[in-house]
């Protein structure tokens, strides 16, 4: 038996970037509202709730003001970047495997082979059924917990890829 160890030429490799990635559904933007916006609430609360506590501090009475503008300042701005990274929210399923895109900031691509998927599973929050959404878990060997998690997927779509890594997994297809 001869040993082969040839060298891969990289340039030769299909590119992830070249995947026509699809987005995830716009709808899915309004529950990552409502957690910024649950979010923001609970800090303007505590800033004027902080003024209550500190009656005799007057460095802070006079600093509310401030205060609530840094944190209004904060807000916007954690809205807008979570506004532009729902954008990079993306997935393909292809043949092989299942490519999820996200992140703004720190931008990263997942790649999980059919072959290292172990289970998948649909799940959908109280909200998510509301907006007819659902988040695919996928699980491979040797992790604990979901190894990939697509959210904002619209339902049928979600028990579609389901159904179809499924049987992939399963032999079945």
């Amino acid at each position: 038996m001869n040993f082969t160890n040839l060298q891969i030429e990289i340039e030769s490799l299909p590119k992830v970037e070249a995947v026509n990635l699809k987005p995830i559904a716009k709808s899915y933007f309004k529950i990552i509202a409502l957690n910024k916006l649950a979010l923001y609430a609970g800090l303007i609360v505590l800033v004027f709730g902080g003024r209550y506590f500190m009656e005799k501090n007057e460095a802070v009475q006079f600093n509310l003001w401030y205060i609530l503008s840094a944190v209004s300042v904060f807000c916007i701005l954690n809205f807008v970047i979570g506004y532009l990274a729902f954008k990079k929210r993306k997935y393909a399923v292809r043949e092989h495997d299942v490519i999820y895109s996200k992140g703004l900031i720190i931008h990263s691509i997942i790649t999980v082979p059919m072959s290292r998927i172990q289970h998948v599973e649909e799940s959908r929050s109280w909200l998510a059924r509301y907006l007819d959404l659902a988040t695919l878990n996928i699980y491979t060997a040797g992790e604990a917990g979901s190894d990939l998690s697509i959210k904002g997927l619209p339902y049928l779509e979600a028990k579609e890829i389901k159904e179809i890594i499924s049987s992939k997994v399963n032999g079945t297809h």
